[in-house]
């Protein structure tokens, strides 16, 4: 029983070396062509996916003090994964090497380079969806609570996206908050 809670995904794929491998390497003319004609070493390598869970601490609020080149507030950025996501990453880490190795593979090799928060893709959450502007920044029509004109429909307004890709979603909110948006034009509201 894993010592977590939602779960995760894998993405991969194998392939051979390429003619990059002879960069570095002394050869010219007819050995080059030789040696390029040779295909490389197998490899296969498979990347883990986890979903961090959406944690009222992890937040990003403005910097008024640092200021950008264009006399903009900056970011502080304060997230943390907490015990799921590592206890997540320990079962990612066995769970993929066993996969793997039941697959047949061989000369397995793990790694945990225990990546930081945002350095994935699809990271979500700071500007949530919600009825209350004292705990959200969106309505539920992705529209900023405190400017009606504004609507945000990237992953921000999304607290977790579980471990998939979130794409479809992101394109599925444009066009009802799109719709929403020409509706209230028409009304005369925006």
């Amino acid at each position: 029983m894993p010592n977590f809670i939602r779960g995760y995904g894998y993405q991969g794929g194998g392939s051979r070396e390429g003619w990059g491998r002879y960069i570095a390497e002394a050869n010219y003319g007819r050995d080059l062509k030789e040696a390029l004609s040779n295909p490389g070493d197998w490899g296969f390598s498979i990347t883990a996916f986890g979903e961090c869970l959406p944690y009222h601490e992890n937040k990003i609020s403005l910097n008024r003090e640092v200021l950008d080149i264009y006399g903009l507030p900056t970011l502080i950025m304060d997230a943390e994964w907490k015990t799921n996501e590592k206890e997540m990453r320990k079962d990612m880490t066995a769970a993929g090497a066993e996969m793997l190795e039941a697959a047949g593979l061989k000369d397995v090799k793990t790694f945990d380079d225990g990546g930081n928060p945002g350095l994935g893709i699809h990271e979500m959450g700071t500007a949530r969806m919600g009825r209350d502007p004292k705990t959200s920044v969106l309505n539920k029509w992705n529209q900023v609570h405190s400017l009606p004109n504004v609507f945000v429909t990237d992953g921000s307004f999304m607290t977790s996206a579980s471990c998939v890709n979130p794409s479809l979603t992101y394109m599925a909110f444009t066009a009802r908050a799109a719709n929403y948006a020409v509706e209230e034009l028409k009304k005369g509201n925006l």
